[in-house]
């Protein structure tokens, strides 16, 4: 594995699996695609588990079957950018997300039987958008039934029992790394690997509009302390730790 800064809060003492649970394609790329690519390339496994199929988010005149298997293809293809093992899907429909008990089960059922080190999802705090848009519904959902699962359910085989049946031991991630955070605790640099975002994100064609005009915006959010010429980028996050 890469040596990385060890001062720096993702600087584990060995490969971690981590597992990345939203509710579209496009938004582990959107929400920390620079992050995941540090990691991809320090060495460690990185496999994401979407909620829904995102048929809805995509151009008028295409159907919704047409619109969910393009964005499956675009979503393969930018893992494949990141450096992402593997891509699985509920298939639920884009835009009805609800954390609901069922789906809370689900998620549960996912955690025991992955076992993750390291968790990603996304704040269901966050009503606004840092760019002056409401946050989509689901990702709000989606962040909260996988946090509700994560605590206090995956971890205790007295919540869904009916798990223990399919053999799927309980399971607490060690750390959950929560995206998109109203709040941020953790700072990541990621300059080096925005590119790679870039990249990862153009693949997502039915998303991202004119690829030059989308290229620009995404280098223009460098850090404030930083300019076009010498720009710095990097990506924040919630971190809980259930060590």
């Amino acid at each position: 594995m890469s040596e990385v800064n060890q001062e720096a809060p993702d600087a584990w003492e060995k490969a971690q699996k981590i597992l990345v649970i939203l509710a579209h394609p496009d938004d582990p790329e959107f929400f920390c695609g620079a992050t995941l690519a540090r990691w991809a390339r320090a060495g460690h496994e990185i496999h994401y588990f979407l909620l829904t199929n995102g048929n809805k988010g995509g151009e008028p005149d295409m159907t919704s079957v047409q619109l969910c298997a393009i964005r499956k293809v675009e979503q393969q293809n930018a893992a494949a950018v990141i450096g992402v093992q593997s891509v699985q899907y509920l298939n639920l429909e884009d835009g009805y997300l609800i954390p609901s008990l069922e789906l809370r089960r689900e998620i549960v059922r996912v955690l025991r039987r992955e076992k993750p080190d390291i968790l990603v999802t996304c704040d269901p705090t966050l009503l606004y958008s840092w760019f002056g848009r409401v946050n989509h519904p689901d990702h709000r959902a989606a962040g909260q039934v996988v946090l509700d699962a994560v605590f206090p359910a995956a971890g205790n085989g007295h919540f869904f029992p009916e798990l223990l049946t399919e053999e799927l031991q309980p399971h607490t991630p060690r750390e959950v790394w929560v995206s998109l955070a109203a709040s941020p605790t953790t700072t990541l640099d990621v300059t080096d690997t925005w590119e790679v975002k870039m990249n990862a994100l153009k693949e997502h064609k039915s998303q991202i509009g004119d690829p030059l005009l989308f290229e620009q915006r995404m280098l223009a959010r460098h850090t404030d302390d930083s300019t076009d010429e010498t720009p710095r980028y990097e990506e924040k996050f919630r971190v809980l730790n259930f060590v």
